[in-house]
């Protein structure tokens, strides 16, 4: 979703729906999640935010994220090593290309992928609620310091 505007509205709304206070902690949060194209880390968005709130913890960050998350307002990318990262600007499930160098992740955009969830639905006789696929590759900049 291109218009973080409309993202922070739809986040502030689920926060009051759910008597959630609206602090500026937390709307910071949400700013960086609703403008992030790079899928931050919570150590990301704690060095972001520790330059106007210097006291707020990884925790704090980290509880906040769980939260949008447990609304659907947050798409959680998980790893193996333990190295999530946290979509706020397109919390619907989607493809990412993940560089394996420099952990830069792209979404590109493949309409084929509704086409392709029906078929997975009708060919396994599953009624599918989500997916993730993910494709790994080297990006163009790592590419580049190779030569």
């Amino acid at each position: 979703m291109a218009d973080h505007k409309k993202r922070i509205e739809i986040i502030i709304r689920k926060l009051r729906d759910n008597c959630y206070k609206i602090t500026p902690q937390r709307m910071a949060i949400v700013d960086i999640l609703a403008r992030s194209e790079g899928h931050p880390s919570v150590e990301d968005i704690h060095d972001q935010i520790k330059k106007d709130f210097p006291t707020m913890s990884l925790a704090t960050v980290y509880r906040n994220i769980v939260l949008l998350k447990s609304f659907g307002e947050v798409l959680e990318l998980g790893f193996p090593d333990g190295s999530n990262r946290y979509d706020g600007n397109k919390p619907d499930p989607h493809p990412h290309v993940i560089c394996i160098k420099c952990k830069k992740i792209v979404d590109p955009d493949l309409d084929i992928l509704d086409e392709m969830t029906k078929k997975v639905a009708v060919e396994t006789d599953f009624t599918i609620l989500r997916h993730r696929l993910d494709f790994f590759g080297i990006c163009s900049s790592c590419m580049a310091k190779k030569v």
